[in-house]
């Protein structure tokens, strides 16, 4: 006998409850997600580097407060100590005013001059006068090297006796070069011979190299090398002499570091 009370028997299952994940279940109406669709994950965990130039860190970690405090005052320091030696420096240079020496080519004299077969021999006797503009600084002069140069090729050279200079002062001196003999190249011979000829002088060149130390008092600045270029200076000495004389007067030198 039938019971009114149960439901009929339709022959399919029943239909399954709703997925929790939002997908429906056997049969259920929602679909599920098409594919490709990214799904949300965990973030990975901060590298070390980040970790530890977080703020948070450096606030909470005493090693790494103390690290940053000595290098800033270590830039602090350096930064400071550069501009104090600068103004230093400055103010000793506003109140010395150091000036570079003057030199004056007094006289220059050529004898027993011999040009042959790309061969030169003579002497030159050299007088120049140097002068100490500083009102403040003396000056050394230590190992003084001087030349002579036609052109750009070296004859002689020598050396200068070490020599001191008050302020304001001027102090004469004298360089003897001799060669005997020595080669010279086909471009300045040719060029000493041509020049003979033309005007019967010959233009040489001179150049010193000297150090030098600055000194006021208890004060000393570090050895300088100057360097001091006499050019042209023209000697009288025809194709048939041997020797000759500056002409045109006293040459004031160029002077450089």
């Amino acid at each position: 006998m039938n019971d009114p009370n149960r439901p009929p028997v339709t022959g399919y299952p029943a239909a399954a409850p709703p997925n929790p994940n939002g997908y429906g279940g056997y049969g259920g109406s929602a679909q599920p997600p098409p594919p490709g669709t990214a799904y949300p994950y965990a973030a990975p965990p901060p590298s070390s580097t980040t970790y530890y130039n977080n703020p948070y860190y450096q606030q909470h970690n005493p090693y790494a407060v103390q690290r940053a405090t000595f290098l800033r005052r270590i830039i602090a320091f350096a930064i400071a100590a550069m501009v104090i030696t600068g103004t230093f420096v400055f103010i000793v240079w506003l109140i010395l005013r150091p000036r570079l020496p003057e030199f004056r080519v007094d006289s220059l004299s050529v004898s027993n001059l011999n040009l042959s077969n790309s061969l030169i021999s003579a002497n030159w006797d050299l007088r120049y006068t140097v002068r100490n503009p500083n009102k403040k600084l003396t000056l050394y002069y230590d190992d003084v090297a001087a030349a002579v140069f036609y052109d750009s090729a070296s004859l002689s050279d020598t050396t200068v006796p070490p020599f001191f200079q008050d302020k304001r002062a001027e102090t004469a001196q004298k360089a003897s070069f001799a060669t005997s003999g020595s080669y010279v190249e086909n471009r300045a011979f040719d060029g000493m011979n041509k020049e003979r000829a033309r005007s019967s002088a010959i233009g040489f060149d001179v150049r010193m190299v000297a150090r030098v130390r600055f000194k006021a008092g208890a004060w000393r600045a570090r050895r300088r090398f100057i360097r001091v270029y006499c050019k042209d200076l023209s000697v009288g000495v025809g194709p048939n002499k041997s020797s000759g004389n500056l002409l045109g007067g006293p040459r004031q030198c160029r002077v450089g570091l």
